[in-house]
């Protein structure tokens, strides 16, 4: 079944049920076994990610709002914290996987009780015409939309480790089976370069960090007008690409040879070929399908091999601020990226959507950036050290969640995220 995406015209209060019912969605596959377990300290529990997104509208909006407002469980203020000092201490992020109680059933109380309250307070704002802090409750509805991401990747590092390849989804779009459909030759876009501005300034949603608009200075530059394939990423790896450190980082030489990286996560070699763990199952790596799971350090080093760069993020968003938001999603069930569509001009394909990118741009705050007062203010601007900036969104992001402006962040070595590659060079 395909999700149906969260509308984009509709009252708060419809926007609120949309995307709590897409949280649930994302679960209707799991055992309840599934809910708990972590599988490193970088991912949490579905469990978790359920009770967290409801603990910040119960925390950010309710208790400041309602008079007289009764907390589900006045322990969850410490245990479904994330990183928000000013609102107190937080669990231990490494051992989340080791708390059993409360139960699955009680974080659906929860979840239940606090959708009770905030569907009483946006209807009875829409009928009094009170005023509510519609800032912060959009705020929560994006919050929300990043954990359904990260219940996918999560769940998918999590059902990694199970001997039995569990099948996420069995329902024939999940496993990225393209049966040797070919992809187009690899090709150029070109890009005059010059004082561009970037940054969010306009109306809608976006996060701090995406603002304020500044401008910027590029040089003439190349965009490969798609998405590095798995085949294209083989030819690296027979090149003997892990084992040439001229290519790679200094850093990045260092994890190969530390953590016996050898092909992107979940790829594994079987019989002179190569499979995939995918969230349908074990899949053949298909030659035409975008290399994903791979860290900015693989990709810098394959780019290197390409005799090519990773993009800046200002390039990528100067390329990607005309494109139509489209592309794999993850309404789209199949959460694996596919190949890419035949250009039907000269632009760039798959800007939005199938992988995130990776930039060669570090992760910092642009030109006059503040964050916002109080708790709030810790949502981005606490990350902003030793992270790089991805673009473009993947397969498990929601569609009405990304824009051209949109900066995620991840540090150099993370490969679960569903990431991967697109190509850049100097005209």
């Amino acid at each position: 079944m395909t999700h149906t995406a969260t509308p984009k015209v509709g009252t708060l209060l419809e926007r609120y049920r949309a995307v709590r019912r897409a949280s649930d969605w994302l679960c209707e596959p799991l055992a309840l076994e599934d809910y708990v377990p972590q599988s490193m300290p970088d991912a949490s529990p579905v469990k978790w990610h359920l009770a967290h997104t409801t603990w910040f509208f119960e925390t950010m909006v309710l208790q400041p709002t309602v008079r007289d407002y009764q907390a589900f469980d006045p322990q969850f203020v410490y245990m479904f914290n994330s990183y928000y000092n000013a609102v107190g201490p937080q669990f231990s992020r490494p051992h989340r996987g080791l708390v059993t109680r409360p139960t699955v059933d009680d974080v659906r109380a929860y979840r239940a009780h606090v959708d009770a309250q905030m569907e009483e307070l946006l209807e009875s704002a829409a009928r009094l015409g009170t005023e509510l802090p519609e800032d912060v409750i959009v705020l929560g509805l994006n919050h929300e939309q990043q954990h359904q991401e990260l219940i996918v990747t999560d769940l998918k590092h999590l059902l990694s480790f199970n001997p039995l390849r569990p099948v996420y989804r069995a329902d024939g779009r999940a496993d990225g089976r393209t049966g040797g459909q070919a992809v187009a030759p690899p090709r150029w876009v070109e890009y005059p370069g010059g004082l561009q501005e970037i940054g969010f300034d306009g109306a809608g949603f976006a996060f701090d960090n995406e603002s304020p608009r500044h401008r910027v200075y590029a040089e003439p530059f190349q965009l490969g007008g798609r998405l590095v394939t798995a085949g294209e990423y083989r030819a690296f790896m027979q090149d003997g690409g892990y084992e040439r450190p001229e290519l790679w980082l200094s850093d990045g030489w260092r994890m190969v040879r530390e953590r016996g990286w050898r092909a992107p996560l979940y790829w594994e070699p079987v019989d002179g070929a190569w499979i995939q763990f995918t969230l349908g199952g074990f899949q053949p790596v298909e030659d035409a399908e975008p290399v994903t799971h791979v860290s900015l350090y693989e990709a810098d080093a394959y780019a290197r091999w390409a005799e090519a760069r990773l993009p800046t993020e200002a390039e990528w968003e100067i390329a990607a601020s005309a494109a139509p938001i489209a592309g794999n999603f993850v309404e789209d069930a199949r959460f694996h990226p596919a190949p890419a569509s035949s250009p039907k001009d000269a632009s760039p394909v798959q800007l939005f959507g199938d992988t995130w990118e990776w930039t060669q741009s570090p992760y910092t705050a642009y030109p006059g950036f503040k964050p916002a007062a109080g708790a709030i203010g810790e949502y981005n601007a606490k990350f902003m050290a030793n992270q790089y900036v991805l673009r473009g969104g993947s397969c498990a992001t929601p569609r009405l969640h990304i824009r051209p402006t949109y900066r995620n962040f991840f540090p150099a070595d993370a490969r679960w995220q569903f990431s991967g590659i697109r190509l850049a060079r100097d005209a």
